[in-house]
């Protein structure tokens, strides 16, 4: 058997010394996630599946619906989890828990309970919360819904939450790091080009995720603009969100989007759940089956952990099928159970599938 994993700081270094790779979180967000009924979500604003933002009142009302289709599990301790939530959150605490690079966020929090169980979360994996600026409003909130076959729809609550500014950052906030990981959201797009222009100019790579296929499908044309600036390194879309990209074209297929993507980026992936992801790095293109077979509990975190375990291969200086290898076994690790914080168990179960895939393991092994 491994060792036991117990989450901690992840280095020794000195508080001044910059985090390898930086989480824009414009607000940051606490998850409330439960698993439910699929019929509950006839009772909700927007589609089933993706992300779509909800308002106060009807945040309070899903939660009080939740209640009523909660689904029995003997895997899980509370009916309903309550974290840290949000998808850079979900990579950057992966990357500091699991693999254990350097990490922080920027963004803001309110000064009330679910600001103080973020940070507490965060804080628990060793993650550098310094640049998070506190103010005097509420914290973000997103219901999770997550049905019997571990699909996931999730309604976000940040319009009037505590949130960072573009004129609020610094130069000093990015300076000294090497990646910035941004989630594509017209609500933040302000804040995004901001920190985008100065990571830029202190020299740092750009990682943007697509965000869900409802988000590229409204606001596809100011995404398009974002791509076309040639300031996003690497990018991450899943099947769907593939697809909604070129929604007016006639070969609306995952390669097709590969292939645009690849135009505007570095790297670019195109997860495919069961059936692995196909990635492009410059003039060369990869597909990489999933690796390592398990039973999906919650689909929620599995692209968000997929990324974290790409640019850590990316970080290591590992080939192109390697990263997808690595994020195939990370993206693996969060589904088999509950929310996006990958357990002590499946950790271990995600080291054991690199090393079957012969793949190192993180050194943070030896510091367990």
């Amino acid at each position: 058997m491994g060792a036991e994993f117990i989450p901690k700081p992840t280095s020794g270094e000195s508080p001044a010394t910059a985090p390898v790779i930086l989480g824009l979180l414009p607000a940051a967000l606490v998850d409330h996630i439960a698993r439910v009924d699929s019929s509950i979500l006839a009772k909700i604003p927007g589609e089933p599946g993706g992300s779509f933002p909800v308002a106060a009142e009807e945040l309070k009302q899903i939660l009080k619906e939740v209640d009523t289709y909660i689904l029995s599990s003997t895997n899980d301790l509370a009916p309903i989890k309550t974290i840290a939530g949000g998808s850079v959150t979900n990579t950057i605490r992966g990357l500091a828990a699991g693999f254990g690079i350097s990490c922080g966020v920027i963004g803001a929090r309110g000064d009330d309970e679910q600001g103080d169980l973020f940070l507490k979360n965060m804080s628990l994996y060793g993650v550098d919360v310094s640049r998070l600026r506190v103010k005097d409003v509420h914290t973000g909130q997103c219901v999770c819904l997550v049905d019997a076959l571990g699909n996931r729809t999730m309604r976000p609550c940040i319009a009037t939450a505590a949130k960072i500014q573009g004129c609020e950052l610094k130069r000093e906030d990015f300076k000294g790091s090497k990646w910035l990981v941004v989630r594509y959201s017209i609500y933040n797009l302000e804040v995004i080009n901001a920190a985008i222009k100065i990571a830029k100019q202190e020299g740092l790579l750009i990682s943007l995720d697509l965000a869900s296929f409802e988000m590229v499908r409204k606001f596809r044309e100011p995404l398009l603009q974002l791509l076309e600036s040639g300031n996003i390194d690497l990018c991450f879309a899943n099947e769907d969100e593939a697809v909604e990209l070129l929604s007016d074209e006639q070969a609306a297929q995952p390669e097709a989007a590969l292939e645009i993507l690849g135009k505007y980026c570095q790297w670019a992936v195109v997860t495919l759940g069961a059936n692995g992801c196909i990635a492009r790095h410059k003039n060369k293109s990869v597909r990489v089956p999933a690796m390592g077979q398990t039973t999906a509990v919650d689909a929620t975190g599995a692209g968000d952990l997929f990324a974290g375990g790409f640019l850590y291969g990316l970080v290591k200086g590992l080939t192109l099928e390697e990263c997808c290898k690595v994020g195939s076994c990370s993206g693996g690790s969060v589904i088999r159970s509950l929310g996006g914080e990958v357990s002590p168990e499946n950790w271990q179960w995600m080291y054991k599938q690199l090393k079957t895939n012969g793949l190192s393991a993180p050194a943070i092994l030896n510091n367990l």
